[in-house]
C-alpha cells in the first residue's frame, strides 16, 4: 500500500511556514551572525585585491538576512568599491522579503542586486545554454545543498566559477548534529523526493577530499527548541516535526510506529539535551571555506 506521507518540499507554503518557525525557535541565524562577525573578515580579506568591482553570488539567498551581513563585511573590507550581488533563489516569496529588506537597509548605494528566481540547477543549465561562465569573487551556498539533485556536480560547477583569489563558502548541518543522528537512522523512512535529500558536512568533506580540493572547516554550535513537538496537537510542534522529518503533516500521516520511534529518538542525547525544562535539539552547523 502506498504511504500517504508526502515530502514537505511538495507544499512550498507549508515548507516556508515551518522553515520560518525553525528560524524563530533556533539559534541558527545567531550562530551564523557570530561567524560572520568574527571569522568572515579573514575569509574575504583578499577577494577584492586589485579589483574595481567585486562580484558575489548567493546561491539560495532566501530572504537575505545573512546575505546583507556578508555584504556589510565586504564593504567594511573594501570601502566604496562597487559590488554586484547576484542571488539565485527559487521562492518568489523569499525574494520579495529580500527586496523589502534591501529597501529598509542603508549604505547599499554601491551594491547592485540582481535576483534570479530559479533553482541552482536551472541557473547552471541557463548559463550553459547561453554559453556564459561568469566568474565570481565570492560564492556562498548557505543551507541549500539539501535541495539540489546532484551535490558533487553542484559543488563542482560553482567551484569552477571562482576567480583566482575567490572563496566558496558552504554552510550545512554538522556531522555531529542531531540531524545526523535522526536522518542516518530514519531518513530512509521519510518521503524524500528529488526536491530534497539529506546531506551533512561529513558528506561534503568526502566529496571535497575525493576531488582534491583545499578547504578550511569551522564548527558552529546551535540548538533548536523542540519542546512543543512533545505537546500533542500543538500546531508549532507539528510544524517543527514536519521540518525535522521533511514530511508534510508528519504527525498526522506517519505510521504510528514510525512516529513513536522518531519521537523517542528526538529525546535521546544523540539528538537533544534537556535544559531548564526544555528539549533542545542539536542544530550544530559546519562552515566549509573552499579555495579556488
Amino acid at each position: 500500500m502506498a504511504s500517504p506521507m508526502r515530502s514537505l518540499c511538495s507544499n512550498p507554503a507549508r515548507y516556508l511556514q515551518s522553515f520560518r518557525l525553525f528560524l524563530a525557535n533556533s539559534t541558527e541565524h545567531q550562530s551564523m551572525r557570530e561567524f560572520m562577525e568574527r571569522r568572515l573578515p579573514d575569509v574575504i580579506a583578499s577577494i577584492g585585491n586589485g579589483k574595481s568591482t567585486i562580484n558575489i553570488l548567493s546561491v539560495g539567498g532566501g530572504a537575505g538576512e545573512i546575505d546583507l551581513l556578508i555584504l556589510s563585511k565586504v564593504q567594511a573590507r573594501y570601502p566604496g568599491i562597487t559590488i554586484n550581488n547576484d542571488v539565485i533563489e527559487p521562492s518568489a516569496d523569499q525574494i520579495s522579503k529580500y527586496k523589502e529588506r534591501v529597501a529598509e537597509t542603508s549604505n547599499l548605494e554601491n551594491v547592485k542586486f540582481t535576483w534570479h528566481e530559479e533553482t541552482a540547477y536551472k541557473y547552471e543549465s541557463r548559463m550553459n545554454a547561453e554559453k556564459k561562465s561568469k566568474k565570481w569573487d565570492f560564492i556562498h551556498m548557505i543551507q541549500m545543498l539539501y535541495y539540489v539533485k546532484d551535490v558533487p556536480a553542484t559543488i563542482r560547477y560553482f567551484h569552477s566559477l571562482l576567480e583566482a583569489q575567490a572563496k566558496l563558502l558552504i554552510i550545512l548541518v554538522s556531522g555531529t548534529s542531531g540531524w545526523e543522528a535522526l536522518w542516518k537512522k530514519y531518513g530512509s523512512s521519510f518521503p524524500l523526493d528529488d526536491l530534497c535529500s539529506y546531506v551533512s558536512c561529513a558528506d561534503v568533506k568526502r566529496i571535497l577530499d575525493s576531488a582534491g580540493l583545499k578547504y578550511q572547516l569551522h564548527e558552529l554550535l546551535s540548538h533548536m527548541d523542540i519542546t512543543s513537538c512533545f505537546i500533542e496537537g500543538n500546531e508549532d510542534g507539528e510544524l517543527l516535526l514536519d521540518f525535522l522529518t521533511e514530511t508534510c503533516d508528519f504527525s498526522k500521516t506517519a505510521p504510528p510506529e514510525l512516529k513513536r520511534q522518531v519521537m523517542e529518538e528526538l529525546r535521546k542525547p544523540e539528538c537533544s539535551e534537556k535544559r531548564d525544562g526544555k528539549v533542545l535539539f542539536n542544530n550544530n552547523l559546519s562552515v566549509i571555506v573552499i579555495e579556488p
